[in-house]
């Protein structure tokens, strides 16, 4: 994974844990409109609305954006550390029960851990796609051009916070999903849709290649009637090429991120998909 050049600065918080001095940090005032992410990685962190003033010195959220932020002890045996939950940047240290919000939570945060992203300026996009088993689907997605992160989990079923055990089990009603943030500036929903179609096999019934399964279907999840049109536009241009689609088209639901090991399982092992290969259609 390419992770941004950092300072020595930035390396000496983020890498070596340790913080910047108090009331020092960029954004410890901002009051402006946008999102906060990964000065490493770039993965979205923090959203505007969540920043409280709590006066301790350093910005405050009293949430993160769903699944960013991994808390782990801290090496002092007391507090709990906050990281990137996508490249493991430290972050800071997350409080409880001190009554600044209703949250009740306070994520004490480095200015210096992140990169805050004005309103008028976000590019970042999220797209949902299940081609088969997720190692294979994002496998080929986090290599596309424009794409800033992706994350395997689970969509589509009626059990919240399914774990990879339970959707074998095929009884969850979850496919096996890929997240995708894009950047708008550098890519398109329709590249990303023409990858989804030419990396798996979009007619098959019953899973994807030796994969069988109901959490192994093709499914397109769109977030908005624009997502939606230009599935039905790829999906009418390859049924007008002789191609018979078996992919599902669904609104897109809660994200349920699946276990860590599942995470860019490819990229770690060094290995390539056995179910997925590029075939150029478009």
């Amino acid at each position: 994974m390419k992770y941004n050049k950092l300072t020595p600065e930035e390396e000496r918080v983020i890498i070596g844990k340790a913080t910047e001095a108090p009331f020092t940090g960029e954004y410890l005032n901002n009051k402006e409109g946008g999102i906060y992410v990964c000065r490493r990685c770039d993965a979205p962190l923090y959203k505007s609305s969540d920043k409280f003033e709590s006066h301790c010195g350093w910005p405050s959220f009293d949430d993160e954006i769903k699944g960013a932020v991994k808390r782990i002890p801290d090496a002092d045996g007391m507090r709990t550390e906050i990281i990137c939950n996508n490249c493991g940047a430290h972050l800071g240290h997350v409080f409880l029960n001190e009554g600044f919000t209703d949250k009740n939570t306070r994520h004490c945060v480095n200015s210096i851990s992140l990169k805050f992203i004005p309103e008028k300026e976000i590019m970042i996009r999220k797209a949902y796609f299940a081609s088969g088993c997720f190692w294979g689907t994002e496998y080929y997605f986090m290599k596309a051009d424009g794409v800033k992160h992706t994350a395997v989990g689970f969509m589509g079923g009626h059990v919240d916070n399914p774990s990879y055990e339970q959707v074998c089990r095929k009884n969850t009603g979850h496919l096996e999903t890929t997240e995708v943030d894009y950047d708008t500036s550098k890519t398109s929903y329709e590249n990303l849709m023409k990858l989804f179609f030419e990396t798996h096999d979009f007619t098959q019934t019953n899973g994807q290649g030796p994969d069988i399964g109901p959490q192994y279907l093709s499914c397109i999840f769109y977030s908005n009637e624009e997502e939606k049109d230009i599935a039905e536009k790829y999906i009418k241009t390859l049924e007008d090429k002789g191609y018979k689609v078996a992919t599902m088209l669904k609104p897109a639901s809660t994200f349920w991120k699946a276990e860590d090991y599942h995470q860019q399982y490819y990229e770690h092992k060094g290995t390539s998909p056995y179910c997925h290969v590029y075939k150029k259609i478009f």
